[in-house]
C-alpha cells in the first residue's frame, strides 16, 4: 500500500527561504567557475552571459604554466598542515593539563590566555613583526608558522572538551601505573576526537585563507602563500580575467574538497562547539 505524506504548509516557507539564501550563496562561485572555461575577450563582449560560447582551458594553462603556482601551493600546504597538527597538539595539551591538575595561578593564567583572543591581531602585529625579524625568520615559512603554534580558543575548546571527562578514568590510569602524558595519550585524546575534528577544519581553513600575515611577513614571490600570491597575480595578470578566476577556483578547491569529505564532522563540531 503506498502512502503519501501529507505537506506541512508550515514548513514550505522556511524551506522556501533557505532555498533561496544558499542559491545566493552558491550562485557566485558557480558563475566563478564557468568563467574560468571563458577567453578574457568572450568575457568582456558577453559579460552576462553565464555559459560559455567557445569553451577553453587557457586560463588553467597559463596559471599551471606561466606562473609558479605549484610552489605557492606546496607552501600553503606546508604552513597550513604544519599549523594545525601543532595546534591541535598543544592545545589539547594544555587544555587537558588547564582540566585536570590544580596548581598556582591556574584561573589567572587560564583567564590571561582567554584574554588574549579579545586583542585584535592588527595591535599585535608590529611587535610579532619585529621579534620575528629578531629571531632571523623574516621572509621564510617560519615567521607563519612558529607565532601560530599555539591557539588560544584551541586552549578554550579542548579544555571545556576535557571537562566533560569523568575523572574517574584518569585516576583509574594513574592507579594501573599510567603517568601524565600516558593518560594524556591513551585516555584523553581518543576521547576528544570531535573536538580534535572541529578544531582540526577551523584551524586549517583560517591557516589556508590568511593574507595580511604572509603579506607582512614574506617578500620573495617564491615564498608566498596562494591568498597573497593571488593578490600578486591579479595585479600582474589585472587584464586576464579568464586567468585570475582560474587561479581563485584553484585556490578554493581544496577547502572545498576538505570541507565536502569533512562535512559530518564539521558539522557536529560547530554543534557540539556552540553548546560549550
Amino acid at each position: 500500500m503506498i502512502t503519501r505524506k501529507k505537506i506541512h504548509w508550515g514548513q514550505v516557507v522556511p524551506l522556501t527561504i533557505l532555498t533561496t539564501v544558499a542559491i545566493l550563496v552558491i550562485a557566485p562561485y558557480i558563475w566563478m567557475l564557468l568563467t574560468t572555461f571563458k577567453s578574457t575577450p568572450e568575457i568582456r563582449q558577453n559579460p552576462g552571459k553565464i555559459l560559455p560560447i567557445n569553451w577553453t582551458l587557457s586560463g588553467y594553462h597559463y596559471v599551471l604554466t606561466e606562473s609558479p603556482f605549484l610552489r605557492w601551493f606546496i607552501n600553503s600546504v606546508i604552513v597550513s598542515v604544519t599549523v594545525t597538527v601543532a595546534v591541535v597538539f598543544t592545545s589539547t595539551l594544555v587544555g587537558f593539563v588547564f582540566s585536570k591538575y590544580q596548581f598556582r595561578f591556574k584561573k589567572v593564567l587560564f583567564w590571561f590566555i582567554l584574554a588574549t583572543m579579545m586583542v585584535p591581531y592588527q595591535i599585535t602585529m608590529i611587535p610579532q613583526f619585529l621579534i620575528i625579524v629578531e629571531l632571523n625568520l623574516y621572509d621564510s615559512l617560519w615567521a607563519l608558522i612558529v607565532p601560530a603554534l599555539v591557539s588560544a580558543f584551541g586552549v578554550y575548546l579542548c579544555r571545556s572538551f576535557c571537562d566533560d571527562i569523568p575523572d574517574s578514568l584518569c585516576e583509574a590510569a594513574i592507579i594501573d601505573g599510567a603517568g601524565p602524558f600516558r593518560i594524556y595519550w591513551t585516555v584523553i585524546l581518543p576521547l576528544l576526537k570531535p573536538c580534535i575534528g572541529a578544531l582540526s577544519i577551523f584551524i586549517f581553513l583560517e591557516v589556508w585563507n590568511e593574507y595580511l600575515k604572509p603579506l607582512i611577513m614574506l617578500s620573495q614571490v617564491n615564498k608566498m602563500t596562494l591568498p597573497l600570491a593571488l593578490s600578486y597575480f591579479s595585479t600582474a595578470r589585472i587584464h586576464d580575467i579568464g586567468s585570475i578566476m582560474s587561479a581563485s577556483s584553484l585556490i578554493m578547491l581544496p577547502a572545498t574538497i576538505l570541507l565536502l569529505v569533512f562535512q559530518k564532522q564539521f558539522i557536529k563540531g560547530v554543534a557540539m562547539t556552540g553548546m560549550k
